[in-house]
């Protein structure tokens, strides 16, 4: 994919943890422990691939304490 063809992380619907990571300054290995919490709301497994939902994410970041 070339830059012109990128999309802008603050527009993309699904985040991988590295971009979540870098979106959010919280780290991977977080990220992970908090994916992997039943009933995650931000979470979507592709098979075996975790994404963030950005939306929901940004939802629990503003109503989230610590982590």
């Amino acid at each position: 994919m070339n830059a012109s063809n990128s999309v802008p992380i603050w527009e993309k619907v699904t985040l991988t943890i590295d971009e979540a990571a870098t979106y959010s300054n919280i780290g991977q290995q977080t990220l992970r422990r908090l994916t992997k919490q039943d009933h995650c709301p931000f979470v979507l497994w592709v098979g075996t691939k975790c994404l963030i939902k950005r939306e929901p994410f940004e939802e629990y970041l503003r109503r989230t304490f610590s982590v």
